[in-house]
């Protein structure tokens, strides 16, 4: 398919050309090609060129930008392609950077340590953007990415020394730092700080080297471009710390715990690195505290049951705070047993949450419990433990024609699994039988989750409606560890560079986090859309220059969503060496 160009002459001996669309036919009975119009443009000096524009335009859109230039460029090969990159996300995310405050918010901190402010601000943000592209990288070949891969505004290349630095310079001003970033963007944002949402998560570190670490080796050429740094040999002392409690299933290395706090509309706001073995008094303690020196005192702190003790509690009351948090449904705590025995109505609050307030003590306790119960939770609940009480069923079939030796032993295997020891029981003479009265009595906590609250101005359906929102703080924690941000494999050793590591976790999320609320859409999709829009370098025959590829109607909408304008169509100009220097476009 091509254009088309056809001459006449008229009588007065003057030429008339027309353009048309056509493509080549060859005749079946000749085999010889002939051209066929699609569509014709009409005589060539007044057809509308600003509509040839739109349909190359419109056709390029489908091809790479590099392969689009090419296709469009002159036959004498004037126009050369140099190179041709992602732009998108990385100039979204500067622009929200800027929006934020947080580049602000790193300048004057820098200026006030006599450092080099755009320089350090610049490295900062391209480690975040790095975070926030498709498959993020090491500090190490993150370099790479800037330098070959992606485009960053205002800064062509960084060493892996400048990421170290700039690195160190964060856990520095952190304090400083998170306090005028939180404050930037819960004013800009509106943020309603009255109910935060605290969850905790845990993350190991991975080495190929991890027996040398165990065995206090310090020699590590650390020259694969998929590590971070080697900084030193691991120290049981330090933060990485091997715990039998693991969230990811990994007792055999060492890890540190992660505290997220997070606003009710999912925004980020702060992050905390903690021992491998810290408890949660000790976090509780320090996240109330941290957060205190802000000025956040009477706030409502929603926590999950494995923060739900008495000092728990206690401790966030003080300066007139508040909790929301779960209680186990089987604990031994008198309070909830008595809870959820009481008698009441349920009343529907939304879709199918159903609730009902329950007083256990009016003249003493002032905790008020919430029940509330989910339907179809309670029938996801029944067909779980149905499935359960079968597979327990068929393993101690036969089992009355064992020796009591070898019931016990079958006893103890089966009661090493928690779902099996709730619906077994031995009879006096020790025979294994299914417990049918704790059947009934988990039947009766089908669908429902218990909560605890100090405060007397929410309603039960702002108290379970505000739980549930909890979800926040783990939607955190999936792009964090396992989506978005993949804040693994960490390889730090040191301390300082491991609290540093997280800080630029967190500052990815923060700035995802909010596009996904003002564009209504994943980072996922929006990275996704973004990464078409390319920065094209050609070398011309009048110099060299960079130019960004035409917006796509799905870049536009981001863009508008976001309120952001275009980026500029030319980023760079340099003449060519034997002509006069020209104006940049």
């Amino acid at each position: 398919m091509y254009l088309r160009e056809t001459r006449r002459r008229n009588g007065d001996g003057s030429v008339v050309s027309y353009l048309a669309l056509a493509h080549n036919e060859r005749d079946p009975e000749t085999g010889i090609p002939k051209a066929k119009i699609i569509h014709n443009f009409g005589r060539a000096d007044t057809v509308d060129k600003e509509a040839l524009a739109r349909l190359v335009r419109s056709i390029s859109r489908f091809l790479d930008p590099a392969e689009a230039l090419q296709a469009t460029s002159a036959s004498d090969g004037e126009i050369e392609v140099l190179d041709s990159r992602p732009m998108g996300p990385a100039w979204v995310a500067d622009r929200l950077w800027e929006r934020l405050g947080i580049g602000r918010a790193i300048f004057q901190v820098a200026a006030g340590r006599r450092l080099e402010a755009e320089a350090v601000e610049r490295v900062i943000f391209s480690m975040v953007a790095n975070r926030l592209s498709v498959k993020p990288l090491s500090k190490l070949a993150g370099c790479s990415w800037v330098a070959k891969r992606a485009f960053v505004d205002n800064l062509a290349e960084v060493t892996d020394d400048q990421c170290y630095r700039a690195m160190d310079f964060l856990l520095e001003a952190l304090p400083e730092l998170q306090e005028n970033v939180f404050f930037s963007v819960a004013n800009l944002m509106n943020l309603e700080v009255d109910l935060l949402f605290f969850d905790t998560s845990s993350t190991y570190f991975e080495t190929e080297r991890l027996e040398d670490e165990l065995a206090g080796d310090e020699e590590d050429d650390g020259d694969s471009e998929t590590e971070e740094e080697v900084d030193e040999p691991l120290e049981e002392a330090g933060i990485r710390r091997f715990s039998s409690h693991s969230k990811d299933h990994r007792r055999d290395l060492p890890q540190v715990v992660l505290g997220l706090a997070v606003t009710r509309e999912g925004i980020p706001v702060r992050m905390w690195t903690f021992p491998g073995t810290t408890s949660d008094q000790d976090i509780i303690k320090k996240v109330k505290d941290d957060l205190g020196a802000w000025g956040l005192h009477r706030v409502i702190w929603c926590l999950d049951r494995g923060f739900n003790s008495a000092d728990n509690r206690r401790y966030l009351t003080r300066a007139g705070g508040h909790y929301i948090v779960g209680e186990k449904l089987r604990s031994d705590q008198v309070e909830a047993k008595a809870a959820l025995s009481r008698q009441g109505r349920y009343r529907l609050v939304a879709g199918n949450l159903r609730v009902k307030e329950v007083r256990v003590d009016d003249g003493v306790m002032r905790d008020r419990f919430v029940i509330c119960h989910n339907p179809e939770r309670a029938t996801h609940d029944a067909a779980v433990r149905a499935n359960i009480v079968a597979e327990l069923s068929s393993r101690i079939a036969g089992s009355d024609t064992l020796s009591a030796t070898r019931r016990a032993e079958l006893y103890g295997k089966l009661s090493t699994k928690a779902v099996f020891k709730r619906f077994l029981r031995r009879t006096t003479t020790g025979k294994l039988r299914i417990d049918k009265a704790a059947i009934t009595h988990e039947a009766h906590l089908d669908g429902k989750f218990l909560l605890r609250t100090d405060d007397e101005s929410m309603s039960a359906e702002d108290i379970a409606l505000g739980y549930k929102s909890l979800y926040e703080a783990e939607r955190g924690w999936r792009d964090l560890k396992r989506t978005t941000v993949n804040i693994r494999p960490v390889y730090h050793r040191r301390e300082d560079r491991i609290r540093a590591h997280v800080q630029l976790c967190w500052l990815a999320l923060l700035v995802l986090r909010v596009a996904e609320i003002e564009v209504g859409d994943t980072w996922r999709n929006i990275r996704s859309e973004l990464d078409r829009m390319h920065l094209v370098t050609m070398a011309t025959s009048k110099g060299t220059v960079s130019q960004r590829s035409e917006l796509t109607p799905g870049q536009r909408h981001i863009l508008g969503r976001l309120e952001l304008p275009e980026p500029p169509r030319f980023f760079d100009f340099t003449p060519a060496p034997d002509e006069d220097p020209a104006p940049a476009p």
